[in-house]
């Protein structure tokens, strides 16, 4: 079984490494293949002094192998797109390009983050607004319960404004079944 932690990002310390995974084109949908390290490492600043939004390093087995980010929709990317309810929070998650690819992982790793969300008794449903051209990830998110509810245009991109509660979320991923 696969063991995974989060830490919160270091903005100076982890920028080389973030850049590398967000400026790879496999990381298109992040908006961020032309930013330079001292780029990500600014954005990450401005994410780690936001009261609203905050990054995770993702470990497995004490190793860096995602990101994740948790904000509040109803004043960080959502704000007045759609009616938020208390206990929404939004999320982001990204998993770089393998040397080695292993089957499942990208699954696991996106379950893993839904679970660690819903561990937070204070959240009741999960709010994501991918790319609508990012089939793959539209599934995954699918495959641990969330529905995509409309179509929604932000600034950056054409969004799939999607949700997924904790009783989804059960449905989807039995308990015996979380990383």
């Amino acid at each position: 079984m696969t063991a995974f932690t989060l830490r919160p990002v270091d903005p100076a310390a982890d920028a080389p490494l973030l850049h590398r995974w967000v400026t790879h084109p496999k990381a298109a949908f992040w908006l961020l293949g032309d930013a330079s390290e001292t780029e990500v490492a600014a954005e990450y600043a401005r994410i780690d002094a936001d009261p609203y939004h905050h990054a995770y390093l993702g470990l497995r087995d004490g190793e860096p192998a995602f990101l994740m980010e948790r904000y509040d929709p109803a004043v960080r990317e959502l704000a007045g797109v759609y009616p938020a309810r208390p206990g929404d929070v939004g999320m982001h998650f990204l998993v770089p390009p393998a040397a080695v690819p292993v089957h499942g992982f990208t699954r696991a790793v996106i379950t893993a983050v839904v679970a660690e969300l819903f561990a937070d008794p204070d959240v009741r449903r999960i709010v994501v607004e991918p790319d609508v051209r990012n089939t793959a990830v539209q599934r995954l998110n699918e495959a641990v319960g969330f529905r995509i509810e409309r179509t929604v245009v932000l600034p950056a991109k054409t969004a799939a404004l999607s949700f997924c509660t904790r009783e989804e979320f059960n449905r989807a991923v039995p308990q015996g079944a979380l990383p």
